[in-house]
């Protein structure tokens, strides 16, 4: 069965998510609330830990029953930085490798292609027919980079299944999103920042100046300003948003990671792909503390030398979508799979390796999880 979209409602659901309470500035540069002086915060009350904690610890799904995806030829194009960026194409790469072990795709049969900074939407259509001319189905765009190459594309391949990471693609039945409410593990990584934060003073880093990248901007400094409502929260873009190499400069990382240090930021969470990994290496310079994002970048090996100062990491679990889209594609089920992937779908999540965050915490993280869950807190997707 293939999945059938809903036109413009559901574009709205996927750009816009959750309905917002925020009390966030608009100022994408500069930073929220008054200083504190560098004391440490003064916390709001923390609501009560759920009975029983709602956290998986790395995401999985539950076993079921066994796919034979033997007769797939998988396709993956991957957005700038393909493997290797140690946040969002490589959790693709991840959900893809396992798509492949779990359900018996012969390697022969899949194919990985990358994208190139500044490259031209034909190129991003010319590498789409690429994989369908060849037989690939089905085939998984990773970024909302690829969505207006496949609305031209996945029409001339109506027998195809695309699968399109973080936007939609309205009239296109044959192309299926899986997106994110980004702005929940966001909000999830501004609590940690408060609470790990020694001058009550954090930063937010973002690659691309673009609204996929203000869902974490808006639901960090909401996450944040819950926690602690007196709490100065600094902001700024790598690039604006014509330009993606935001998304591939780990030396612009550094610069702005130390520009927002400088402001006596003590805390730092990055959205910036591999530019995160300057951000990491200035944070550790400078003897602060930085939260991952996308992935539990404590344990990403490209981040093995910095990862002492990562206290924790919001997860956007790009790999049980990509492996749930192959999975449902065997399957010939693809409307099975949420409209959003989201904290309630395992979906969303955070991670806190590392030993920095204590049971106190971790309680109160599994709380403000709990209450997004059951809707008393809609967390802001917009700045």
């Amino acid at each position: 069965m293939r999945r059938r979209m809903r036109g413009t409602a559901f574009a709205a659901i996927a750009l816009t998510g959750l309905l917002v309470v925020s009390a966030c500035a608009k100022d994408s540069g500069g930073s929220t609330a008054a200083s504190t002086g560098g004391a440490p915060c003064e916390f709001a009350p923390a609501p009560s830990p759920p009975v029983a904690s709602t956290t998986s610890a790395a995401g999985e799904r539950p076993a079921g029953e066994k796919v034979d995806g033997s007769a797939l030829k998988v396709g993956l194009a991957y957005d700038i930085g393909g493997r290797g960026d140690a946040s969002f194409n490589d959790l693709a790469a991840a959900g893809f490798d396992q798509a492949i072990k779990d359900m018996g795709v012969r390697k022969e049969n899949t194919r990985e292609l990358s994208a190139a900074p500044h490259e031209d939407e034909s190129v991003k259509r010319s590498r789409l027919r690429q994989l369908a001319r060849d037989g690939f189905n089905p085939i998984i765009g990773v970024g909302f980079a690829y969505t207006e190459a496949l609305r031209v594309v996945a029409p001339e391949f109506p027998d195809v299944e695309f699968g399109l990471v973080d936007s939609a693609v309205d009239g296109a039945p044959n192309v299926t999103p899986l997106v994110f409410a980004e702005q929940e593990g966001a909000f999830l990584a501004g609590v940690v920042a408060a609470y790990q934060s020694k001058k009550c003073h954090v930063g937010f880093i973002g690659g691309v100046d673009i609204p996929l990248i203000q869902k974490f901007e808006a639901g960090f400094v909401q996450g944040a300003r819950t926690a602690a409502p007196k709490i100065e929260v600094e902001r700024k873009y790598i690039t604006p948003a014509t330009d993606f190499s935001g998304f591939q400069d780990p030396a612009k990382g550094s610069e702005t990671a130390k520009g927002l240090i400088d402001k006596g930021a003590d805390v730092l969470y990055p959205a910036a792909g591999a530019s995160g990994i300057g951000v990491f290496a200035a944070v550790k310079q400078a003897g602060v503390l930085a939260i991952g994002c996308d992935a539990d970048q404590y344990h990403q090996p490209a981040l093995a030398d910095s990862r002492d100062v990562i206290v924790a990491s919001s997860l956007k679990r790009v790999n049980v979508a990509v492996y749930d889209f192959v999975r449902a594609a065997a399957r010939n089920d693809l409307a099975s799979l949420p409209k959003v992937f989201d904290l309630k779908v395992n979906g969303i999540g955070y991670a806190t390796s590392g030993g920095r965050v204590d049971a106190k915490l971790q309680g109160i993280l599994e709380a403000f999880k709990a209450q997004i869950i059951e809707g008393k807190i809609q967390v802001a997707d917009k700045r």
